[in-house]
Order: C-alpha cells, then structure tokens, then sequence
C-alpha cells in the first residue's frame, strides 16, 4: 500500500509580477507601421491622407512606447478573505477574467478608481497561470453565495 500526501483542501497564496507584454507592444509597432497603408488605401484625398497617415504612424508608435514603459507591478492574491494586493495596496472588488491563455485583472482602489492588467502568454508561464487561477478559484468558492430574496 503506498503512502500518500492528502491533498490540501486550501490554496496558498499567489505572487506575480506584471510586466509590459513584448506580444503587445510589437502588435502595437506592426499597426502603427500599417497604419498609413490604411489611411491611403481608404480612398481618402491625398492631400487630406499625408497628415493623417503620419498622425496614425505617430499615434501608434507613442502607444506602443507607453505600454512599453508601464512599470513592473507585483500582484499577492491571498488565500482566505485577505484583500488583494497590487504593489503593497488593497483592491477593493478584484475580479480575475480568463480568455483562453490570456489573464485579465479589474479592479476598484482606493477612491473607487479602477484598472485593470492584462497578462498574456509571454508574461504568464503556465506554471503561474495555473497558479493565479487556482488562487482565484480557491477564493471565489470561499465567498458566501448571494441570497435572492423570495
């Protein structure tokens, strides 16, 4: 007969980083490189199509160099009834959405301002990805269920 650990009925907490992803921020360069083939391709007049396409060039590559700058976040998702924690501060009514690979966090701080992060498969090994999901399942099942009244 072989001996065996118990499974643990409790998740341990999860710590990640965010961090810019590269999948995005290139996306993000091919557009804005695309960006003024759109804009000539649309029939548009060319003297009104020239600004305009270097305007979606410039908008696009200043796009991508902000999420390129963004700065790395550190996430500690609990178990039990403790808040999250994004960079050492609670969030109020984290919510954790799941699109196949692709990890979506949205959030209401301190103020009532929200944000939200998103990590993709470059930032998110699926180890982590494992991780964070069964932290966020773990503590979904530990909320009390809503009650509707009759």
């Amino acid at each position: 007969m072989t001996h065996s650990t118990p499974w643990s009925s409790t998740s341990a907490a999860c710590r990640l980083e965010w961090r810019p992803s590269r999948w995005v921020i290139g996306a993000q360069r091919l557009l804005a490189g695309l960006a003024p083939w759109a804009v000539f391709a649309s029939g548009m007049p060319r003297p009104a199509a020239w600004p305009l396409a270097g305007i979606a060039c410039a908008c696009g590559l200043w796009l991508a160099q902000r999420e390129a700058g963004k700065p790395v976040r550190q996430l500690s998702w609990p178990a039990g009834d403790a808040p999250v924690m994004l960079d050492g501060e609670p969030l109020r009514q984290a919510e954790l959405h799941w699109r196949g690979p692709l990890a979506f966090l949205h959030w209401h701080g301190h103020g009532g301002r929200g944000g939200r992060l998103g990590w993709w498969p470059d930032t998110l090994p699926p180890a982590q990805r494992r991780e964070l999901r069964l932290a966020a399942r773990a503590r979904a099942t530990a909320r009390p269920a809503a009650s509707m009244a009759p």
